[in-house]
């Protein structure tokens, strides 16, 4: 639903993660094949599968706190208690020395999640990553613009129907 496309770098996959469940329709794209194939959880039990959204919702509950919103349940995992327990390498580039924390290859979603977050905090970029304001909605989107005060995933969509929930009040 984002009106200016993905989030940069590792935080493209955290915000894709968050978006696999719409909360309007209740659609839950992990819920299929092809949904979990787009994040390497093809062939998953019924308990990792569970820990995927558990972590979704911390992700989802956090990018709410970024936006200044309550998270809208409170039975929800804290992310640094998930994170925790994320396998993660540091590694370093031979060429110039900077070193990096990463995913051990092809690993868990858990450590892509962490090295994703370990690099947004890094550049700067993960306290830009927000849920959406509109109760029915919660959509992760990146916050580009200049103040970063965005409050919604699509001015056109969310921010739309917000303003004329406000107008009828009145």
């Amino acid at each position: 639903m984002s009106e200016n496309g993905s989030a940069p770098g590792g935080l493209a996959l955290v915000e894709a993660l968050v978006n696999t469940r719409d909360l309007e329709s209740g659609r839950d794209t992990l819920d299929t094949a092809e949904g979990r194939a787009a994040f390497g959880i093809a062939e998953t039990a019924d308990r990792d599968l569970a820990a995927v959204k558990e972590l979704r919702e911390s992700l989802r509950a956090v990018c709410l706190a970024h936006a200044g919103h309550p998270p809208h349940d409170d039975t929800v995992t804290p992310l640094g208690r998930l994170l925790s327990r994320a396998p993660l390498l540091v590694t370093v580039d031979e060429r110039d020395g900077s070193a990096r924390l990463a995913a051990a290859e092809d690993g868990p979603l858990l450590s892509r999640v962490a090295a994703a977050v370990a690099e947004a905090l890094t550049d700067g970029t993960w306290l830009r990553l927000k849920a959406c304001e509109l109760p029915g909605c919660h959509w992760a989107y990146y916050d580009r613009s200049p103040a970063g005060r965005r409050r919604w995933c699509s001015m056109s969509v969310c921010g739309a129907r917000a303003k004329m929930r406000r107008y009828r009040a009145k």
